[in-house]
């Protein structure tokens, strides 16, 4: 386990080194890298851009493009409108957790739990973290999975954990 997550962090600090350096706040993150263009447009439609470059810390689950790919095309963007944005921001803040919870923050409560622990969201609602077939998941409140995918990708204001699949709140 320690090794994947070794591997991991090395991986993402590789790949989003002139993406997210301490002094950019997590959202200047996701808008320098382009598989987050989904992401910020939803931030932006839901008016969460600014407060989350606020001062934090937060930890962000941030879902790729690929990610909310794989929900219906009409459905997203019937998200996207602004008579939807209620949806959208209970949605967006299922992703995001109070505090600055790095890989191996989660690996130690996870040995803790033993395998298993549960995080508070900013949409108040509790999202499963979890260790199964050597990889490290998110369970929503639906019983759906996300693959943790990369991890700690810093800013000034938290840190960002990269899914494979959007997380969905009751």
């Amino acid at each position: 386990m320690k090794k994947l997550v070794l591997v991991l962090t090395t991986v993402v600090a590789l790949a989003f080194t002139q993406v997210a350096s301490a002094q950019k706040t997590i959202v200047d993150a996701a808008v320098g890298n382009e598989d987050f263009s989904t992401l910020v447009a939803a931030l932006k439609a839901a008016d969460l851009v600014g407060a989350l470059q606020g001062d934090g810390p937060f930890t962000v689950f941030a879902p790729t493009n690929s990610a909310f790919a794989k929900i219906d095309a009409t459905t997203l963007n019937n998200l996207l409108k602004p008579e939807n944005k209620e949806t959208l921001t209970k949605i967006l803040t299922y992703h995001v957790v109070a505090g600055n919870l790095m890989a191996n923050d989660v690996v130690a409560a996870l040995k803790k739990g033993k395998g298993k622990v549960e995080v508070e969201t900013l949409a108040g609602q509790k999202l499963t973290v979890m260790q199964k077939d050597g990889k490290i998941w998110l369970k929503d409140q639906a019983g759906n999975y996300s693959e943790i995918t990369a991890t700690d990708v810093k800013g000034s204001n938290g840190v960002i954990h990269v899914i494979d699949t959007v997380v969905m709140p009751k």
